[in-house]
């Protein structure tokens, strides 16, 4: 039976045989559907960098994506959306993937993740803008090296990747989650508690207008990773009216944040976007990963949908910048024909995002991860052992 929203004394039982402390055997379709949404929301962001936005990539184009894609520039302008979808489905991966692990594990696992892949992406959009900086400039090497930590932007510096903003926002949650879940153990009332608490303090966070309050707690973005933990609660321990109402709930509040974030043309030339059209955004992804949460997408066991959850991180780290030079070689360079150059472009990054995960992440990020799981007592030096009485030896 599942608990009651007043006591949540303990983990409801599961709706198919597994323990509270490890995590069920999900079923390969649910697994690989997610895969699958992942790409779709980043396709939809890489749709939106080349013919939804203006900025640097009208200069590639020689014109604004509005009178390249008269057309298709009026719904890949939605594109940005992605980045919420992105987040629901981060909740959900992230509750998923932390249960039954240690902190450390935790914090392992995310940096071995994160970081080989990000590296990689920084170096190679570096190079292009030294090779042809009237796309996009170089930035510092100070600045390059701040880049190196993720941590460029509350410290400042100019950003390499224009798509970091996110990992940022990322970081955060992890953070966050890491703090007041993980390290207790993830239980089923630990994450109700935190969606709960979290999410107060986002409606709240907006009545002050405080930055530092801003950064923490992310009022603009913590709906979307709420709402994902909770769909996975539902996956795990099946729906309840608890948990059900945190995702209403949080549904309620992104879409509003989203559209009145989004609905206004932006700093890039963006076009006016419909509230409507917004909401009914929003309001397929999170039906999207409900959808996986409650099995539905059982059937979509398609093998291919691997290789596109594998590609889909490198994909977004490389498409924005290295795609806009591509595209201005492409059209302006060799005279291609927009639409060929589009998806000659986005096939493009594809297949660098398959050498990056096949190069780089694979063989360095469980090295990484091996690495930070080593450890030796302090104060003993290298190459020492602890003897059984206390003592060291060589």
């Amino acid at each position: 039976m599942a608990p009651s929203p007043l006591t949540l004394a303990a983990d409801p039982a599961p709706p198919v045989s597994g323990t509270a402390s490890a995590p069920l055997p999900a079923r390969r379709g649910r697994l690989l559907a997610l895969d699958g949404l992942r790409l779709v929301a980043a396709l939809m962001v890489c749709l939106y960098h080349y013919a939804g936005r203006g900025g640097p990539v009208s200069g590639s184009w020689h014109q604004t994506p509005a009178e390249v894609f008269p057309t298709l520039s009026r719904a890949a302008t939605y594109g940005c959306l992605g980045v919420q979808f992105f987040f629901v489905i981060s909740g959900f991966v992230i509750c998923m993937s932390s249960w039954g692990r240690t902190l450390g594990d935790f914090f392992r696992s995310r940096v071995a993740r994160l970081y080989p892949a990000y590296w990689v992406a920084l170096v190679l959009v570096t190079a292009a803008a030294v090779v042809l900086p009237v796309v996009v400039h170089p930035v510092r090497p100070d600045e390059f090296l701040v880049n190196l930590t993720m941590l460029q932007q509350p410290m400042g510096a100019a950003r390499v990747l224009g798509v970091c903003w996110t990992l940022w926002v990322e970081v955060r949650f992890y953070a966050l989650f890491a703090l007041f879940v993980v390290l207790r153990g993830v239980t089923y009332r630990g994450v109700v508690l935190f969606c709960c608490v979290w999410t107060l303090a986002a409606v709240v966070c907006r009545t002050n207008g405080n930055t530092l309050t801003d950064q923490l707690i992310m009022p603009d973005y913590a709906p979307f990773f709420v709402g994902g933990l909770a769909l996975y609660l539902i996956h795990r321990f099946g729906g309840d009216l608890l948990l059900w109402g945190i995702v209403a709930v949080s549904w309620l509040l992104g879409q509003s944040n989203a559209t009145r974030g989004l609905w206004h043309a932006g700093a890039q030339g963006d076009f006016h976007r419909d509230p409507w059209v917004i909401t009914a955004i929003v309001t397929l992804a999170f039906a999207a990963v409900a959808a996986v949460a409650l099995g539905w997408t059982g059937r979509a066991n398609w093998s291919w949908l691997v290789t596109a959850g594998a590609l889909t991180y490198p994909f977004y780290l490389v498409h924005e910048h290295l795609g806009w030079f591509v595209i201005r070689v492409l059209h302006r360079g060799l005279g291609l024909p927009p639409w060929p150059t589009l998806a000659l472009t986005v096939f493009g990054m594809l297949l660098l995002a398959r050498l990056i995960h096949r190069f780089v992440e694979k063989p360095f990020g469980p090295r990484l991860k091996r690495s930070l799981k080593r450890s030796r007592t302090p104060g003993v030096p290298a190459g020492f052992t602890v003897a059984k009485d206390g003592g060291t030896s060589g």
